[in-house]
């Protein structure tokens, strides 16, 4: 696994060994940030279910202004400590090794823009984790939220947590899911 573009471009990164962690492929990882350049550039950038830290490092890579690292896993946090550092972006990073739901009390920005999880899977995170997002000062109406998810995760509780769909990339085993806050919806 390596850093794709940007100031750390071609940089090889550590993954957690064992089978707990999926790092998402150098391939989807340049497919989703194709998508993503737009967003990217001077923007907050969220890595929720951080694994490696690859996502989150990519977007500091390409220009994101901060990007916060949340892993409970205390071997991949390690790698994303490691990574960050070896990267030279630990400067542009906060790393909180916990439970998401209280590390998402403790993000004190104006506005998210990206916030990108891949949380994992079959246990629900998905709805549970954009449910506690929902009431969140920093996840607006611009905010761009994407979830990483197995292919035949159903996304049909969006709408009553307050998104939209915007998009889904499906891949050869899972897909992407974007989202956003409906107007009017914030916390």
């Amino acid at each position: 696994m390596r850093v794709i573009a940007g100031t750390a471009r071609s940089l090889p990164l550590k993954t957690p060994s064992g089978t707990d962690t999926r790092p998402t492929t150098d391939r989807i990882k340049e497919t989703l940030f194709n998508m993503l350049q737009p967003y990217v550039p001077d923007g907050i950038f969220i890595d929720l279910f951080s694994g490696s830290g690859g996502i989150g490092i990519e977007a500091l890579s390409r220009g994101a202004k901060h990007a916060y690292f949340v892993e409970n896993d205390r071997d991949a946090f390690l790698c994303i400590q490691s990574n960050v550092a070896f990267t030279k972006l630990a400067d542009q990073a906060t790393l909180f090794r916990q439970d998401v739901f209280n590390a998402l009390t403790m993000i004190h920005e104006k506005e998210a823009d990206i916030i990108f999880m891949d949380p994992p899977y079959n246990q629900g995170y998905e709805a549970k984790t954009l449910a506690a997002l929902a009431d969140k000062p920093y996840v607006t109406e611009n905010t761009l939220i994407i979830v990483e998810a197995k292919l035949s995760e159903d996304f049909s509780f969006a709408a009553g947590l307050g998104y939209r769909i915007e998009r889904e990339k499906n891949y050869k085993t899972n897909k992407h899911v974007f989202l956003r806050k409906e107007q009017g919806k914030e916390g």
